[in-house]
């Protein structure tokens, strides 16, 4: 069974959906939990997160929960130079959304 890092990555490669999304279908995928947050986080991507997050750490959020979510930045941060915000990340090409994708999709393999 493909992960849910495997899962996402692949979902967001395929145009499927946005960045969000993409985290919460591959949780959704490997879990079966969850799957109204596809939808929900349509509005999410490409800089619409609330507080300016990348999309998917704010998916990884919304999925872990409040109680999680400083280990997930914490976590996330690691692999996108620090940065947390979608307009840090893509203005200065720290890292491609398809990554920020398995970096988020990995907060949650390893944190929930």
């Amino acid at each position: 069974m493909a992960s849910i890092s495997e899962i996402a990555v692949e979902y967001h490669s395929a145009h499927k959906g946005n960045c969000s999304q993409s985290v919460a279908y591959g949780y959704s995928e490997a879990t079966g939990n969850r799957k109204e947050l596809i939808e929900q986080l349509s509005g999410c991507g490409g800089g619409r997160a609330p507080e300016g997050y990348c999309g998917a750490l704010y998916a990884a959020i919304q999925i872990l929960g409040e109680d999680k979510k400083e280990a997930c930045i914490s976590k996330f941060k690691e692999s996108s130079n620090g940065c947390t915000k979608c307009k840090e990340i893509r203005g200065s090409n720290v890292i491609p959304c398809r990554e920020c994708v398995r970096a988020a999709a990995k907060c949650i393999e390893e944190l929930a």
